[in-house]
């Protein structure tokens, strides 16, 4: 089971009541966990405050039907093609749930103080009356999540008879020999299945009675413990629809079916980039936008499989590579800075070839397809960014004889000195984003840029060395 990300549980302050007679004169009501979701998102749709935290793309399409759902009270489930970030909007719904939240001390179940669901937790709370010890639960472990597997069992989700428990001399049938599932271990909290196709029909068959009747079954005999939580799983649309893994009666009682989409706009795709990736090196923005572009392009294209879809993933992994190529050169060549430029992108092609599903006859053609893809990024980019500026200085440069070599391993200050100074260049620049006082790194990036870009739309020769270097001009 794997918990929402925080680091580390805090540590309960110490006012908090420590017995259930002080939670009663503390004024403290019970909630349920949805009525407890419902009544948070409401707060923070009243006040204004971010309710999903990280999340890109999604506010005006995804995050409505997601607040629709919690506000209703429905176990949800989540549609959509890898990498769009499901699982993470899953993660942050624990961020609506109470910092803090009481529970009898030592329960498995985490059961509230006011509503014991076992036979050993109601002996307690009868014994011990207003004295009974109450422990606070923080909202980080109020999360519980499981990978679907072929392999899950049913003990995996809901539990199993305990045979220590059994040899001990306790009955068969007593609902203390059960050692309880991850399910029924997350009970007042969130609980998320991921591919919930990929779990076996008679596995997914355990779930029914916990999504409606919110009680468990285990070796042929029924507890009834109603469990308060809420569900929430994630599927691929095609295994969801075509291959018809999910049986009919679970479909049924899952509330809300909610489609998720990768970024639907230039903009999204960039936000997302500089969120999420993590950079060694400096990423300029203009390669941002060639990244993100390339992304788009690679999801569109027909010589991609659209059903297995292209990750968000793709994207920052790509930036991560093309900063990790600025910070190679910078080592090998001893650079003060690394600033990644155009040549360093190249390498996507190769090392991210495994993050895309071609199509059955485009095999062969996979480094190609992506080749041609990114030079097409590049210059959509080339034209959005310098379009309408006087470039001639740089074709001039090289009617004039110039002949100027650049290459992943080629230093900033190589390439400074074979350019010298060029008309027009500051207005390269700062179209370009890179300021009025670039650093050479930045600089050499929006140079090699101008010359990549003049050579995809026709207007500059380019030839590529054995050794690797890239030559502008004849």
């Amino acid at each position: 089971m794997t918990q929402a990300p925080f680091a580390i549980t805090p540590v309960p302050p110490a006012d908090l009541p420590r017995t259930v007679g002080e939670l009663r004169a503390s004024g403290h009501e019970f909630r349920t966990v949805k009525e407890e979701l419902r009544d948070n998102l409401l707060t923070r749709l009243g006040s204004g405050e971010p309710r999903f935290p990280g999340i890109v793309g999604y506010e005006d399409t995804v995050l409505p039907e997601v607040e629709r759902a919690l506000l209703a009270g429905h176990d949800m489930v989540l549609l959509g093609e890898r990498g769009q970030g499901k699982t993470r909007l899953i993660r942050a719904l624990v961020g609506l749930l109470d910092e803090w939240t009481p529970y009898i001390e030592g329960s498995e179940l985490h059961e509230h103080p006011y509503h014991p669901l076992t036979p050993a937790a109601r002996r307690r709370a009868a014994e011990s009356g207003d004295l009974l010890p109450v422990a606070w639960l923080h909202r980080s472990e109020r999360y519980g999540e499981k990978l679907a597997t072929p392999d899950t069992s049913v003990g995996d989700l809901i539990g199993d008879v305990d045979p220590i428990k059994v040899a001990e001399g306790r009955a068969l049938g007593d609902p203390e020999t059960i050692h309880f599932g991850l399910v029924p271990r997350t009970n007042r909290g969130i609980f998320a299945v991921n591919e919930l196709p990929d779990l076996a029909e008679r596995i997914q068959v355990s779930l029914l009675n916990v999504l409606e009747e919110r009680d468990i079954q285990v070796r042929g005999y029924q507890l009834r413990l109603p469990l308060d939580l809420l569900l929430v799983a994630s599927a691929n649309p095609e295994d969801y629809t075509n291959r018809g893994r999910i049986i009919t009666p679970l479909k049924d009682r899952f509330g809300a079916e909610i489609r998720t989409h990768y970024p639907v706009d230039l903009e999204l795709e960039i936000a997302l980039i500089r969120q999420e990736a993590s950079l060694v090196a400096q990423l300029p923005a203009f390669l941002v936008e060639v990244l993100a572009r390339y992304t788009r392009g690679v999801r569109e294209s027909p010589s991609v499989d659209a059903r297995s879809g292209v990750s968000a993933r793709f994207a920052i992994a790509a930036a991560e590579t093309v900063a990790a190529s600025a910070l190679r050169r910078a080592g090998l060549r001893g650079e003060r800075e690394a600033v990644a430029r155009v040549c360093d992108t190249v390498s996507v092609t190769s090392t991210l070839r495994g993050k895309v599903e071609f199509e059955s006859g485009e095999e062969g053609r996979e480094t190609e397809i992506l080749g041609h893809l990114l030079r097409v990024a590049t210059a959509e980019t080339f034209r959005a960014r310098l379009a309408g500026l006087d470039l001639s200085g740089f074709t001039d440069l090289v009617a004039e004889g110039a002949i100027i070599q650049t290459g992943d391993l080629v230093s900033a200050e190589e390439l400074l000195d074979q350019i010298g100074t060029v008309p027009g260049l500051a207005k390269v620049l700062d179209r370009l984003d890179l300021g009025d006082a670039p650093s050479p790194g930045q600089a050499a990036s929006g140079i090699e840029f101008a010359l990549e870009g003049l050579h995809l739309t026709r207007r500059l020769a380019k030839e590529l060395t054995d050794d690797g270097r890239t030559i502008y001009g004849s």
